[in-house]
């Protein structure tokens, strides 16, 4: 036996886009809008929610030894004086099902649905949140602490402000076309008039002004950024408080940050953006979970778009499956924190090329473990084709084919070869 031997290999998931019918959610409200900006509602998505023994059996059968999910907060608490022991039972005994099968669960709290209440409450830009989610996190560690063994609070605690970025972008887009007079559907006429009708709905929907609508995936400014953090440590430490011996760790989107020449300052800007101003905040961690899909690279003026002719995954972003070494790496330097990738994979509708990112991917797991960096696992984004957000169930990222006429599962050649991985050897 080697020390690779307990080397984490997994998929993930999320509640929201696997299970179904997350009724009380903020995303299922604003998905009902008839100006949704959703292109379809989740409904009863995936079923993970009623057939997620048959979705881990097909894990565990393919050689997987770990299974990343989010316990829904919005089925849990209804409202914020209620916890509801039904759901709590539920996860209970998906967590005995994942042990039952020889599979370590990795629970994330928190993969950004919430309560429809919390947002009505202020959101993630209210302090309350965080009593709030730490009150959560504690009774879930009270429930379950003798079942789980890795917890990440927070899923891509960093992405508010990767969001703030790309909507300055846009914005700038918009006022720019609205300048020079163009006549698309992002600047004028119908595009503008979906977008307020959009905001209007919604906010009847939380019966709230929509402009105070902050949910997870909101743009963030600076304040809810530490807000974000500061729910993290705390409900980390009262998670510890119950159960000493959980490890605790949140996740971030991370890019390959590549700096042409003049380009150095952009990317070191995202660098601290991604990473480095939350390190104070990780101090008491126990690992920090990776999530990697793909490279930034940036030149004298900022970003720059993909060459012309690279290829593009179904989400419009460079298939580059190299980044992932190089975003270990960097996060090992600048932490001796334990890693976990907890994401990553590719968007196709060709699982040959799912395959063929897998195969560059885990090559580079397998460098910085030859280089002796602490890297305990990997999980692939997903273990399901299943519900993308806004994109509704058009981009494919599933090791699982799922039939949403029948549910009925069938598992891709990506899966297999997943689980034929060993990081002692070369696949």
């Amino acid at each position: 036996m080697s020390y690779f031997s307990n080397f984490l290999l997994g998929a993930a998931t999320a509640a929201h886009q696997v299970e179904g019918n997350n009724t009380n959610s903020d995303f299922w409200a604003m998905e009902q809008t008839a100006h949704s900006m959703f292109k379809e509602p989740s409904g009863i998505c995936v079923d993970h929610y009623n057939r997620y023994k048959e979705d881990i059996a097909l894990l565990a059968g393919a050689g997987l030894n770990a299974y990343r999910f989010s316990i829904e907060w919005a089925r849990i608490q209804h409202d914020k004086n209620t916890f509801d022991q039904k759901e709590i039972d539920h996860y209970r005994d998906v967590l005995n099902y994942c042990r039952e099968k020889g599979v370590t669960p990795i629970v994330t709290m928190h993969h950004f649905s919430s309560p429809k209440w919390l947002i009505q409450e202020g959101g993630w830009e209210s302090a309350a949140t965080v009593d709030y989610f730490t009150r959560y996190c504690e009774r879930m560690a009270q429930e379950f602490g003798g079942l789980m063994e890795y917890v990440c609070t927070i899923n891509e605690a960093n992405m508010g402000l990767q969001i703030a970025k790309v909507a300055a972008r846009h914005m700038a887009v918009m006022k720019n076309n609205l300048q020079v007079g163009l006549n698309n559907e992002a600047s004028s006429g119908g595009g503008m008039e979906k977008i307020m009708s959009y905001m209007k709905e919604a906010g009847e929907a939380f019966g709230m002004d929509p402009r105070n609508i902050q949910d997870f995936l909101k743009p963030r400014t600076p304040e809810g950024d530490r807000l974000i953090m500061s729910a993290h440590e705390k409900a980390r430490d009262a998670m510890k408080a119950v159960c000493p011996r959980l490890k605790i760790g949140a996740t971030f989107s991370f890019h390959d940050n590549q700096a042409l020449p003049g380009g150095k300052k952009y990317a070191d800007a995202e660098w601290n953006d991604e990473l480095l101003h939350y390190l104070p905040y990780l101090a008491k961690d126990d690992f920090i979970g990776v999530q990697n899909y793909t490279r930034s690279v940036f030149g004298p003026e900022g970003a720059i778009p993909p060459a012309q002719d690279a290829e593009l995954t179904l989400g419009n972003y460079e298939f580059y499956p190299e980044a992932l070494e190089r975003v270990i790496r960097f996060v090992h330097k600048h932490t001796s924190l334990p890693i976990i990738v907890t994401e990553n994979g590719c968007g196709t509708a060709d699982d040959s090329r799912r395959i063929e990112f897998l195969r560059r991917a885990l090559a580079g797991v397998k460098n910085c473990l030859d280089d002796g960096l602490p890297v305990k696992g990997y999980c692939c984004w997903s273990l399901l084709d299943n519900f993308e957000w806004q994109q509704g169930f058009s981009i494919t990222f599933g090791l699982i084919a799922v039939d949403r006429t029948t549910q009925k599962r069938t598992p891709k050649e990506s899966l297999a070869y997943l689980g034929s991985y060993s990081p002692i050897n070369t696949i």
